[in-house]
């Protein structure tokens, strides 16, 4: 048999994750997975997983976890502190965690989002083949509760000795490269010129589905509504307000306030641990 984990202490929100759901959004399914992708595959390569196997994605202020066979895990994304059993362990390297231990991962230092990630991977059942969380339309598994149990996979055969690697720091500023467009032309010059020379700031309203940001209001140049249409990825869409919103992972496939621009895919792992107040930089990309 495989091991299993009881949720001790679930966090304010710790969710099942892993590389998504891509190529459904015309059904109107999310593509959802780890907003950080990146330190969920380095988590997973540590423990010789499959890149993409699914972990835990916790929310500023960890979670815990008992196991009920000794199983190895590593801790990554945003820097936490870690222990098992109330025994200080290692951040972002292999630890073993014995049968019957509690795996403690605190609130983050700096950055937004920890990933748990377990010799295996967590082994919930895939919906539309992933087993990540969606916020928005609901599929995939709730996110945690004190005392539900998770299974664990079958770990690899050939397990890499414990090892180290450079895990990439939270960023002190968001800089998101642009490409103005589809809905540029609804936006003042002086609204373009706004978004690629002010500061803005992550608001604390942000979660999965977008950033929000705080800052100069965007001015329109068209004031008519603008029909449901898709979203993308990295979308900025600008509602009511004026300040831009960026898109992440649980984003909905289609909406009805324009897009000025759309922030490069591989900037938005730095976006996930983007905590609020951190000051934000659009740059023409």
């Amino acid at each position: 048999m495989t091991a299993k984990f009881t949720t001790v202490r679930a966090g304010a929100l710790t969710t099942v994750q892993d590389a998504g759901r891509p190529g459904h959004a015309h059904l109107g399914v999310p593509r959802s997975g780890a907003l950080d992708a990146p330190a969920m595959r380095l988590a997973n390569r540590l423990l010789g997983n499959d890149p993409d196997a699914a972990v835990l994605e916790t929310t500023l202020t960890g979670c815990a976890l008992r196991a009920d066979r000794g199983v190895t895990v590593v801790v990554g994304g945003a820097p936490c502190p870690v222990t098992v059993d109330g025994r200080p362990a290692a951040w972002g390297a292999p630890v073993r965690v014995p049968a019957g231990a509690v795996l403690d991962v605190g609130a983050a230092v700096t950055g937004v989002r920890s990933y748990v990630a377990v010799a295996g991977g967590i082994a919930v059942d895939a919906v539309l083949g992933s087993r990540s969380t969606d916020l928005l339309s609901g599929l995939g598994p709730l996110p945690l509760r004190d005392g539900d149990v998770l299974p664990v996979g079958t770990p690899a055969r050939t397990v890499p000795p414990p090892m180290t690697a450079p895990w990439p720091g939270p960023p002190a500023e968001l800089v998101l490269p642009v490409r103005l467009g589809p809905r540029a032309d609804w936006f003042s010059p002086a609204a373009l010129r706004t978004l690629v020379s002010a500061a803005y700031r992550v608001s604390p309203h942000s979660n999965r589905i977008g950033l929000r940001t705080e800052g100069p209001p965007l001015e329109r140049a068209t004031t008519g509504e603008l029909p449901s249409e898709g979203m993308v990825l990295g979308a900025v869409q600008v509602p009511p307000d004026g300040r831009p919103v960026i898109f992440l992972h649980d984003h909905p496939t289609t909406g009805g306030y324009p897009v000025v621009a759309v922030v490069a895919e591989p900037a938005l792992a730095a976006a996930a641990q983007a905590a609020a107040g951190t000051r934000v930089r659009f740059t023409p990309g």
